[in-house]
């Protein structure tokens, strides 16, 4: 997917270059791969995001329908979605109340914590996760762009940089 944008030059080389030339060699570097990578995922999350919208979810959606189709029980509590996802707690309830307005998952009151509330994916859900996983992986996953050895070494560079900040 090309920009539309039709620039003849590539504004992160040119700010890099500006930097350089404004006392700040030191940070030139750093600043164009935090600019680069922070401008390559909007530019795949408009990917993922043109391919799920048919599916009426957007990609924050349909990370929490997957979390619950790859969970033993089709269900998690609320609480872990959000720590497994490593989203803030209200992004959850919006996703889920969402999703459950759909009739793609159903909230029912844990059955041992009366403070906790489970989410379980329906089968409508499932199949909605299946037809979205099918065209993600035909449309984005499988030729993200990269080659795979690319593809390969981008993910480690990230996984570094992740663990470095301590991700996990």
């Amino acid at each position: 997917m090309a920009s539309d944008s039709g620039l003849p030059f590539d504004p992160i080389a040119e700010a890099h270059r500006q930097w350089s030339a404004h006392g700040w060699a030191h940070a030139a570097g750093g600043m164009a791969a935090v600019t680069s990578l922070m401008r390559a995922q909007q530019i795949a999350l408009a990917r993922v995001e043109a391919v799920l919208k048919p599916h009426g979810v957007t990609f924050a959606r349909y990370e929490v329908l997957m979390l619950l189709y790859f969970s033993r029980k089709s269900s998690l509590p609320m609480a872990l979605i959000g720590a497994r996802l490593q989203v803030h707690p209200t992004s959850v309830t919006n996703a889920v109340d969402r999703l459950e307005a759909a009739g793609l998952v159903r909230r029912t009151p844990h059955p041992a914590d009366r403070r906790s509330t489970v989410v379980e994916l329906l089968d409508a859900g499932r199949e909605l996760a299946e037809a979205a996983t099918a065209d993600l992986n035909a449309e984005v996953f499988a030729a993200p762009w990269l080659p795979g050895a690319t593809a390969a070494a981008l993910v480690e560079a990230i996984s570094d940089l992740r663990r470095d900040a301590g991700d996990f």
